[in-house]
């Protein structure tokens, strides 16, 4: 009877929590695949099953020290350009990656971009959702990565407006706020880009967020890792509905180590060779790679890494790489 019912709450477990019934992976070096490479530059990949389907992953890490190495952004205005596009536009740097989430309608990014401390691009604090009787609207805090101008790295929750110089962040995941048109229940409206965004009053404000100095960001979202540990930031930043954390695709995510090294996944998806994986796959991957913090990123059709030029996993769309408004990438100091 004991036996029967261990074996039931085992079953059961595994059930109801499958994202962590896998071990850790084991990590091929592949550098040899993508020389030249700088010696605080190294290419890793597996392609151990996570669970019961096929699976194909790389990473790419890098010494945020190195000074040899250039942490920076790039991203186009009202277009969109594939990696590789942005790869010759950039003189061939050792690595480049999709970042943001954007617009097909625009061809804009809904994430913050930040270059040389300035900001390029800003985070969309509005989403347009149907409530009962009238239409409502949510206004979340997305999140981003940042390396500030002495290499250090930090993932958090930004308020970004073009009227001001700096992002604003904050160091926890803010519940997002509601309101519908005929009500406005908050203390005072600001614009960004001819849309109205409501936000708690004044001092809450300034109390929880402060300037992010940060040299380069990207955004992208929700959180994965906080302090070492899975903190899905999803409810908060309303990047997926429902329970669409735990479909599986092709995944992109950023995250860097207690002792200073960017960890950059990529993971092969909706193909026969690799079938992706959720979001809590995902931070599991980047916690057992030693992560402190770490972030989402666009994913699907859009994921995408290459290192010296050469793509690692195969994208999804049948054309080949999507084509993105904005690029993180590593390049070399001459």
């Amino acid at each position: 009877m004991i036996i029967h019912r261990v074996v039931f709450l085992v079953a059961l477990k595994l059930f109801l929590f499958p994202q962590f019934s896998f071990a850790q992976l084991r990590w091929q070096n592949v550098d040899s695949l993508f020389q030249p490479l700088p010696a605080s530059v190294h290419v890793y990949f597996t392609e151990e099953k996570i669970d019961t389907g096929s699976f194909r992953a790389y990473y790419l890490i890098a010494d945020l020290k190195d000074k040899k190495l250039d942490f920076t952004v790039d991203t186009t205005l009202n277009r969109r350009l594939t990696p590789s596009k942005f790869y010759e536009k950039n003189a061939k740097p050792v690595a480049i990656v999709n970042c943001t989430f954007f617009s097909f309608e625009t061809n804009r990014n809904l994430n913050a971009v930040i270059r040389n401390g300035k900001l390029l691009a800003y985070n969309n604090h509005t989403i347009p959702r149907r409530g009962k009787d009238t239409l409502t609207y949510m206004h979340p805090f997305g999140s981003a990565l940042g390396i500030s101008k002495k290499r250090r790295a930090d993932v958090a929750w930004l308020f970004t407006d073009s009227s001001r110089r700096y992002a604003y962040a904050s160091q926890f995941a803010r519940k997002a706020s509601m309101d519908s048109v005929p009500s406005l229940p908050f203390a005072f409206v600001m614009s960004i880009k001819h849309t109205f965004i409501l936000h708690p009053k004044p001092s809450d404000y300034e109390k929880t967020f402060t300037k992010w100095r940060m040299r380069t960001a990207i955004g992208g979202g929700p959180v994965l890792l906080s302090k070492g540990q899975i903190d899905i930031s999803n409810n908060e930043e309303l990047k997926f509905a429902g329970k669409a954390i735990n479909d599986k695709h092709p995944r992109t995510a950023m995250g860097y180590t207690k002792d200073g090294k960017l960890i950059i996944l990529v993971i092969q998806g909706r193909s026969e060779s690799s079938g992706g994986a959720t979001l809590v796959q995902e931070a599991q991957i980047l916690k057992d790679l030693g992560c402190w913090e770490a972030l989402n990123l666009d994913g699907g059709g859009s994921s995408c890494l290459l290192v010296n030029g050469r793509e690692t996993i195969k994208p999804s769309d049948k054309e080949g790489q999507r084509p993105v408004p904005a690029v993180f990438l590593i390049r070399v100091w001459p």
